[in-house]
């Protein structure tokens, strides 16, 4: 009798045992880190502008080029659009006309649309590069959340202003942007590297 008594004990701490949910201290939750969505990024192809403006330059195969159509566009501006990536590369061009009043415009111009950001962004770095057809290139690179992380213009100061900016018109956290991007602002210093003017 004793051992049917041990046994239906045994029985039951067993029972308890398997039907209770393990549990730890409350101080030992540990949250998860954030996570992102995956992004697979097509490897690097670039196709020739169309001709019809006074530059041309090689462009992504996974982009299209649009007219600008905003109520300002001039004739030679143009959007770099990525459907699948949701980016967007603006391009404008302005012919300076000889002339240096016009030039210190375009130039002042360039610098304000660049530093509107500098209320979200944490950083802006300017750096200068040399492209193989011998163009300088006025780089910002902008850090925080802001709408343009990426933007550039290079200018013969005589004849020709052209400048660009990267947008992404969603509100996507920029540290999840991050690996597209640097995808983008790879396309963007090719066809840096491969402007010319017409």
């Amino acid at each position: 009798m004793p051992a049917f008594r041990l046994l239906r004990a045994l029985g039951f701490l067993l029972g308890l045992a398997f039907f209770t949910p393990g549990c730890s201290a409350p101080g030992d939750f540990t949250p998860k880190p954030k996570g992102y969505n995956r992004i697979d990024l097509p490897p690097h192809a670039y196709q020739q502008l169309a001709p019809g403006h006074p530059y041309t330059f090689q462009y992504s195969r996974y982009a299209k080029v649009r007219r600008d159509s905003s109520y300002m566009a001039q004739p030679h501006w143009i959007n770099v659009i990525y459907p699948q990536l949701h980016a967007n590369v603006q391009i404008t061009y302005m012919d300076v006309k000889h002339d240096p009043k016009v030039f210190n415009k375009l130039m002042e111009d360039a610098r304000k649309l660049t530093a509107k950001h500098q209320i979200k962004a944490t950083a802006i770095d300017e750096s200068v590069i040399k492209t193989p057809n011998g163009m300088r290139v006025a780089i910002f690179e902008l850090s925080g959340e802001v709408p343009s992380q990426f933007q550039f213009y290079t200018t013969d100061s005589t004849k020709h202003f052209f400048r660009g900016a990267l947008y992404f018109p969603t509100a996507t956290a920029n540290d999840s942007l991050a690996p597209v991007i640097d995808y983008v602002k790879k396309d963007i210093v090719q066809m840096l590297n491969t402007l010319k003017y017409q």
